[in-house]
C-alpha cells in the first residue's frame, strides 16, 4: 500500500510519531511538507492519485 501524508505545518512530535507507526504498515510511505512554499502543484495532484491513500496534517 502506499501511502502519503501532506503537511501543512511543521509537525510536533506526536504527528512524526504517528506517521512513523503507519510507516510500519505501508509498503512506500511519502511525506510532503507543503508548508515550505516550493510545491509542484501539478505533481501533487498526480501523486494523489497515484497513491492508495492520502492522509493530510493540519
Amino acid at each position: 500500500m502506499k501511502v502519503l501524508h501532506l503537511l501543512r505545518s511543521e509537525p510536533d512530535e506526536t504527528v512524526e510519531r504517528l506517521i512513523s507507526v503507519m510507516a510500519d504498515d505501508a509498503d512506500e510511505t511519502t511525506v510532503k511538507p507543503l508548508f515550505k512554499g516550493d510545491v509542484d502543484w501539478s505533481r501533487l495532484v498526480d501523486e494523489i492519485f497515484s497513491n492508495d491513500k492520502v492522509i493530510s496534517w493540519w
